[in-house]
């Protein structure tokens, strides 16, 4: 890949990750030549799965789009969000938007990234109108009472949670 790639980071806890978060990745691609996902740590929200099982799932569903000239790097982070985008020569973060809600809070915090480092752009995506409602809390709360999670998350994400929390209930248990 060349000097003039253009390197971009989508940070996220990804806890776990979701078909609305790979919609990112997918259209990211679109913008840069370069992605890297960034895992982070983020132990004040006690993430479910570990940070290298996060990271592992992440490299899973999202290997697929390392094609064509495009690039995905997932890489675990514990820094400021700008120290990790300086430390793999990003220009751009990519955060993704599901409702207004999300705008405040990512509106604030693309000012005070600015103010840390303006070099770097903030770039939003909104979330597409099948992924808006996706939420890695909702999804792992739906897991936990047996729901089934497999029209919001790749298998292997099904999987994991399974193993976690148990099998999804039947409809015919959950009446008893």
């Amino acid at each position: 890949m060349s000097g003039t790639a253009r390197i971009g980071v989508y940070p996220g806890t990804f806890d776990p990750i979701t078909f609305g978060h790979v919609d990112i990745v997918k259209r990211s691609l679109t913008i840069v030549d370069r992605l890297v996902v960034g895992v982070a740590v983020n132990a004040g929200k006690g993430p479910l799965f570990g940070l290298d099982e996060r990271v592992q799932l992440v490299n899973h569903c999202l290997s697929p789009f390392s094609t064509n000239g495009k690039e995905v790097e997932v890489r675990s982070f514990d820094s400021l969000l700008m120290h990790f985008a300086v430390s793999v020569g990003a220009h751009v973060i990519i955060r993704g938007l599901r409702a207004v809600s999300d705008f405040e809070y990512e509106f604030q915090m693309a000012g005070m990234n600015t103010r840390l480092n303006p070099d770097v752009e903030t770039v939003f995506l909104m979330a597409s109108e099948h992924h808006q409602f996706i939420a890695s809390r909702f999804v792992k709360e739906i897991a936990q009472l047996g729901g089934d999670v497999s029209s919001f998350v790749p298998e292997e994400v099904v999987t994991r949670l399974t193993r976690h929390f148990g099998p999804a209930r039947s409809a015919r248990s959950k009446k008893r």
